[in-house]
């Protein structure tokens, strides 16, 4: 399967599909923000979704190209799980939106993990996004090389912005 999303979808189907993951989450993004989701009929910061995962033991990755601001950092500060467990890296150069859930399926797009790319914002808070969704394996195994390649440090040799790097993995 191989589906073209966009706007809304993000946060529709995307999301959603995110707070099911079993096993593992890895998501890639040169922005994140404080993003909010509605669930159980309560506004809540999509951390507190991730933090819900790991406490059920999902290993969730996260590749970001910037520190977040401080509404972020407020709220992340706000569930201790996601500090001891969540494994987080920064890179620069990331600016591929990707997120790989339980290995099987993934997104690819242009959305950012902020509110106006995946989130609540209204419609006409909401940046245009596209991307797609699929399960198809060809298309996962090149999406799960590109995070992992990144992830395991195979670019910082070649990448030329070391010094701009807050989380170097290979120095030489």
């Amino acid at each position: 399967m191989i589906k073209f999303i966009s706007d809304i979808e993000h946060y529709d189907i995307v999301l959603n599909l995110v707070a099911k993951a079993r096993r593992s989450l890895w998501i890639g993004t040169a922005d994140i923000k404080d993003l909010y989701v509605m669930r159980n009929g309560m506004n809540l910061p999509f951390l507190a979704i991730l933090s819900e995962l790991i406490d059920k033991g999902v290993e969730i990755r996260l590749i970001h190209a910037k520190e977040p601001g401080q509404p972020f950092r407020k709220d992340f500060d706000s569930y201790p799980l996601l500090a001891k467990q969540l494994e987080r890296m920064l890179c620069p150069r990331v600016h591929f939106k990707i997120i790989v859930i339980d290995s099987f399926f993934c997104y690819i797009g242009s959305a950012n993990l902020t509110g106006a790319g995946m989130g609540m914002k209204s419609q006409l808070r909401r940046n245009f996004e596209a991307g797609i969704i699929t399960d198809e394996v060809n298309i996962l195994n090149s999406v799960v090389e590109e995070f992992d390649k990144v992830w395991r440090g195979s670019e910082c040799l070649k990448c030329q912005r070391k010094q701009y790097c807050p989380d170097p993995l290979i120095w030489k």
